[in-house]
């Protein structure tokens, strides 16, 4: 059975994007550099956290995650991340609107899933083989998979800043009650990893 885990940088005060997302601010103000830098500037301190984030049998991401809302339905938009993105494996957009796969360098294609979470799940486990699924976000795509009770693990990465504003962990998600597994980190981030406890 596949684990369904989620891992993502955040702030102290639970945001992980912050306000006025937009091409060239793809976290929004306050949040492009502040809750992602320690993946660049100590990248060999976080190596574990690091190949956890891209060694998933599969990925589901929300649509704002695949592309800003003035690009991702033109044809010639294939995402953030240039010809060969860091996914290599299958990823599962949640939109609402169909398009043909996109099949890029490096292993990884683009599906798009317009009949919801539990449908982007079902076909991310049917390619995923016996490798974790990782739900890749945003805010909303993990909590309405937190709500579902379809995570895991929850792999947090927590940069020492609040935001006060943005895109949102934990909205509108039920109580939740996690269980420690591991942590680890630097002055410039906190990992914690939860197992998500199931009743």
């Amino acid at each position: 059975m596949n684990k369904v885990a989620c891992s993502i940088s955040m702030s102290l005060d639970s945001f992980v994007a912050g306000p006025n997302m937009s091409f060239e601010k793809p976290f929004g103000d306050m949040a492009n550099d502040a809750l992602h830098h320690w993946m660049f500037d100590e990248p060999e301190k976080h190596r574990a956290e690091l190949d956890g984030l891209t060694d998933a049998g599969a990925f589901i991401m929300g649509s704002n995650m695949y592309g800003p809302k003035d690009r991702r339905e033109s044809a010639d938009w294939k995402g953030w991340w240039g010809d060969n993105p860091p996914y290599h494996a299958p990823v599962f957009v949640l939109t609402n609107k169909q398009r043909n796969p996109i099949p890029m360098d490096g292993g990884t294609t683009f599906f798009f899933i317009t009949d919801g979470i539990e449908a982007a799940l079902s076909r991310a486990k049917a390619v995923a083989g016996d490798k974790t699924i990782a739900i890749a976000g945003g805010a909303s795509t993990v909590n309405q998979y937190l709500s579902a009770g379809l995570i895991d693990e929850l792999w947090l990465h927590i940069a020492p800043i609040t935001l006060g504003k943005g895109q949102r962990l934990f909205e509108g998600v039920p109580a939740l009650e996690l269980e420690p597994i591991g942590t680890s980190g630097t002055s410039l981030v906190t990992h914690i990893r939860y197992r998500v406890i199931k009743k």
